[in-house]
């Protein structure tokens, strides 16, 4: 898997807002980004969305995992 993205790194390099966070609250803060509330455990990082099928926009669209 590549490396996560944490809060606080720049966006991709398309301009896409970062989708993996280092706490639940950064996870949650950045939620309405992607069109959602809430925030979901992903391996020891965390996601925005309460659950990953929820997940739009941002760098996660499309990703298989």
């Amino acid at each position: 898997m590549a490396s996560a993205v944490r809060a606080g790194a720049p966006p991709a390099a398309n301009g896409a807002a970062p989708a993996v966070f280092a706490t639940q609250a950064a996870a949650e803060a950045a939620a309405p980004r992607f069109g959602c509330k809430g925030a979901h455990r992903m391996g020891d990082t965390w996601m925005p969305c309460a659950s990953h099928g929820e997940t739009r926009g941002g760098a996660h669209p499309g990703m298989n995992h």
